[in-house]
């Protein structure tokens, strides 16, 4: 590692650890944001599960060379905010693009995914897609419209037999009297 102090080495190995076990990561430049607006894309970022930080581009340049990641060297000008998704690599995507649409001075740098540099139009795209939370609800959804036809057939044909045996139960009645 470079000479550099053992506190900023461990801010270096965090962000080559996130770096190599993310399956997407998004860059953005977040100066001219309020502290409120700032406060907001973080807590959204929170919720989505996507870990999201600043740090300093030389850092960042390091953790990505050890990572084994290359092409991120134009990405890493300015102030740089990294947001790193473990499980959903839509999140972040989806998160930055929705709010870079109603806050201007956040700027979409570009990313990574799944190892692999991708541009601004690659973010975006990415962010057009479902997330992984709408793609399992849409599975589920899919699975249980077979099941509750067969369930409303077993209803309709149960119902069905209780109305013949009704309607054998009032003739015998009748018959009887």
């Amino acid at each position: 590692m470079h000479d550099i102090r053992p506190e900023k080495a461990a801010k270096v190995a965090e962000l080559k650890e996130l770096l190599a076990n993310s399956q997407a990561v998004v860059l953005v430049n977040y100066c001219g944001l309020t502290v409120s607006e700032d406060t907001e894309l973080r807590k959204q970022m929170r919720e989505a599960g996507v870990k999201y930080m600043v740090a300093k581009n030389t850092f960042t340049r390091i953790a990505a060379k050890e990572a084994g990641i290359e092409g991120l060297d134009g990405m890493l000008e300015n102030n740089t905010a990294l947001a790193f998704a473990a499980e959903d690599p839509v999140a972040p995507a989806k998160i930055a693009y929705e709010f870079s649409k109603k806050h201007e001075k956040l700027e979409i740098k570009g990313g990574l995914l799944n190892g692999a540099v991708i541009g601004t139009d690659e973010i975006k795209a990415l962010a057009d897609l479902p997330s992984r939370e709408e793609l399992l609800a849409k599975l589920v959804g899919s699975m249980q419209a077979p099941i509750s036809g067969f369930v409303n057939v077993l209803h309709g044909t149960l119902r069905n037999f209780v109305y013949v045996l009704d309607a054998i139960r009032d003739k015998k009645e009748k018959e009887s009297a």
